[in-house]
């Protein structure tokens, strides 16, 4: 029985699988289902492997499996093991990945419009967001990540992003003024940070940990269950400010070449599960967050809740003027 293993290792095998994927089997050499041929795809992120995003890969996984009768399986690599989120955008370009769950900061290097989801206060709540996601907009980001070499298959989410610090707790932004805060490198998040007052600074999230128990920054944001799955009270961080600045959008690619590379039948079923895994995934955030709050609160960590965002909202308005595709901020926020 052949056997096509793609992802990562295809990089160096790739005159190998070439060779295989013309020639099918002594049978049937068309490569559609029933060849008795399997495969393998690779599929990786950058964050836990008990973080949703890696359950949501597990679920689409044993789900095509069986409808494939054991002709795909999924192999999902966590915490940056193949590549980090960068790398492996790329890698899905270079057909050296299959499969990604991504934020949607490194995808804006191919789809620069993606980068309007990082806006702050963007959407109004969480099913706003999905909504918009999942409806024509949406449908029209995926269509250019489409002419790119990227499939969208859904949208998944990592929460609402908060603040951190070890300071003092954030109630206003007059709170935030000369706190020393990890971003990360987005250009948006810089611009926002710097007109609430903050000293935003930009760096890896593998630097991040170390910089925050080493004071070299004060703060940092992020949704609850990575302060809590990163142990951040262990890293001088004291207060959680609940200002849910950010929807944190993610997205379940898969590759356009794996996707031409796979017999019809079985694309069919893999894209067909890819298409459930971001709904399942924000089930998983919704029901984690709540449980990665107590956690924060049970190891010490004082949880600010009630927020006024309206003074946030105002300080960071500058910032939307500068977003260079206003056409679909509008659209948007009109949506809303």
């Amino acid at each position: 029985m052949a056997k096509k293993k793609f992802g990562f290792v295809s990089m160096m095998l790739a005159s190998t699988l070439a060779l295989t994927a013309c020639g099918g089997t002594d049978s049937d050499s068309s490569g559609e289902e029933g060849s008795g041929e399997t495969y393998v795809l690779q599929a990786g992120h950058s964050l836990p492997d008990d973080h949703p995003y890696h359950l949501g890969f597990l679920e689409m996984a044993e789900a095509v499996e069986e409808r494939t009768d054991g002709q795909v399986t999924i192999e999902v690599f966590a915490n940056s093991e193949i590549g980090a989120e960068r790398e492996l955008t790329e890698g899905m370009g270079l057909g050296t990945v299959d499969l990604v769950v991504s934020s949607t900061a490194p995808v804006t290097n191919f789809v620069p419009e993606l980068g309007v989801l990082d806006v702050p206060f963007l959407f109004q709540d969480r099913e706003s967001a999905v909504e918009i996601l999942e409806g024509d907009i949406g449908d029209e980001l995926f269509a250019k990540m489409e002419e790119n070499g990227i499939i969208g298959l859904s949208w998944g989410e990592n929460g609402y992003r908060h603040i951190t610090n070890a300071v003092r707790p954030i109630e206003t932004p007059e709170d935030l003024k000369g706190l020393k805060i990890r971003t990360q490198e987005n250009e948006i998040h810089l611009a926002a940070f710097e007109a609430l007052g903050a000293q935003p600074t930009p760096m890896a999230w593998t630097e991040a940990i170390t910089a925050l128990q080493q004071g070299v920054v004060d703060a940092q944001e992020n949704p609850a269950i990575v302060a809590d799955q990163f142990s951040l009270y262990d890293a001088n961080q004291k207060y959680m400010s609940l200002t849910g600045h950010v929807y944190s959008v993610a997205i379940y690619m898969m590759s356009q070449q794996t996707y031409d590379e796979l017999p019809e039948e079985l694309r069919d079923i893999v894209v067909e599960e890819g298409q459930k895994a971001g709904a399942r995934e924000r089930d998983l955030i919704v029901e984690m967050e709540k449980e990665s709050l107590q956690t924060l609160k049970d190891n010490g960590m004082e949880i600010i809740e009630d927020i006024d965002t309206a003074p946030f909202q105002e300080a960071v308005q500058p910032v939307y003027e500068t977003i260079e595709h206003q056409d679909l901020l509008n659209e948007i926020l009109d949506a809303q």
